[in-house]
């Protein structure tokens, strides 16, 4: 790999190893916008302070946006879950695995 596209790899892994960060940007996959509370429990277990940090950080890296309703996904963001896409699908597999493992 070229030493940019590591960086920016690099860089966009340290945005997404925050905690919550993800799982923020994963319950806005569907396209609907949240308020700040909606968004809150659909991530669950997140406190106040930590869900305003990422929306903060998220908001800087152009990934996520508020339109006077709620936050949403930019184009970019939703760029981002369309290629973890098969996310889903994998963890299944994973789970499953995992599941025999332990048995």
């Amino acid at each position: 790999m070229i030493p940019k596209q590591d960086a920016a790899i690099n860089q966009l892994l340290e945005l997404l190893e925050c905690r919550y960060a993800l799982r923020v940007l994963w319950a806005l996959k569907d396209g609907q916008a949240q308020t700040f509370r909606l968004l809150q429990d659909s991530v669950g277990g997140i406190t106040p302070n930590t869900l305003n940090t990422r929306i903060k950080e998220l908001r800087a890296t152009r990934l996520l946006n508020h339109n006077g309703s709620g936050y949403l996904l930019t184009p970019l963001g939703a760029d981002l879950l369309k290629r973890l896409g098969d996310l889903p699908s994998f963890a299944v597999r994973w789970q499953a695995g995992a599941a025999k493992k332990n048995t």
